[in-house]
Parts: C-alpha cells; structure tokens; sequence
C-alpha cells in the first residue's frame, strides 16, 4: 500500500482567521438552526447530504422517500436504502469524530459497507477509478492519491480568498 502524508490545518490558523472573521458573520453562523424536520435522532441536512452525495455517485434515490426512511421509519428494499444509510452513518460519525488518520479509516469502512468487499474497506485506493457513461466512454478518471492533494490545495486557496483581509 502506498503511504501518503495527510496534513492537518496548523493550529496557528486559527489565530490569523479569528482576526479576519467579522463579528457579522460570526453572529450569522451563530443563528444557524437546523431543519424543523429534524428530531434527536434524525438530521435532515445530513439526510440531504447523503442522498445528493449518493446520487452523484449514480444511486437512484429520491430524497422525499428518504426521509420518510429515517424519519418515519417507512421500510423500502434495503437495496435502495442501504448505501445511503450507510453514507448518512459516517456522516455522523465524521461529524462527532476528530480528523485523524484512524477515524478517517473507519470513517471509509462505514461508507463502504454495501459497496466494496471487507478487505479493501478503510484502505486508500492506490489505482485510478473510472466512471464511463451508458455507452462505455471514459467520463471521469480519479487520479489517487494525488486527486486528494490536488483538490485540497484548491479548497486552502480557495478558504484564503474567503478569509483574506478587505480593505475598508
């Protein structure tokens, strides 16, 4: 298996971003609720998330009969459900977890439970993945482990232009 460095944001961010944040936006991200769909044991957005995630990923799953899954309890054939049940599970699971390499990996196992076999869940793909389109053409070539790096210099310099000081 290939060993990559996965680097956390340094702490010392955290600094430079408390002085760039406006009281403004601190006190809009402060008055966030969640959905009135949402219970103690179901999140709505997280919901969302997972089946537009899912769908993306080519599931056929519609979000108003997902809901009515987890927040009803209405049963569908676990075919239809399952990957996303288990997609809305790391969800959570990463949500109440810190960002280590460990979590990460059984983050990875709870995703693919019902998609790829036991001995290759919570590892790091080594090769490319290809999604092709209903006639066989290549659409889309994931590049691993370099599509991780790649993507994440563009979310670091994309979150600078966000942070970065304005003048008055």
């Amino acid at each position: 298996m290939v060993k990559m460095k996965f680097d956390i944001l340094s702490p010392d961010l955290l600094e430079k971003y408390s002085e760039t944040i406006s009281e403004a936006a601190l006190q809009c991200y402060e008055q966030l609720q969640d959905s009135e769909l949402s219970t103690d044991s179901f999140s709505f957005y997280t919901s969302v998330a997972a089946v537009f995630s899912s769908r993306i990923e080519g599931e056929a799953i519609e979000l108003d009969s997902y809901v009515k899954h987890k927040r009803f309890g209405i049963e569908f054939s676990p075919d239809y459900t399952q990957k996303i049940d288990d997609l809305y599970t790391a969800y959570l699971y990463a949500k109440s977890n810190l960002c280590t390499q460990e979590h990460i990996e059984t983050a990875h196992r709870i995703i693919t439970t019902h998609i790829l076999p036991g001995h290759t869940q919570g590892k790091v793909r080594t090769g490319n993945m290809y999604v092709t389109t209903s006639d066989g053409r290549i659409e889309y070539v994931a590049a691993s482990p370099y599509l991780v790096e790649t993507e994440m210099d563009k979310f670091y310099a994309d979150l600078k232009k966000l942070v970065a000081p304005r003048s008055p």
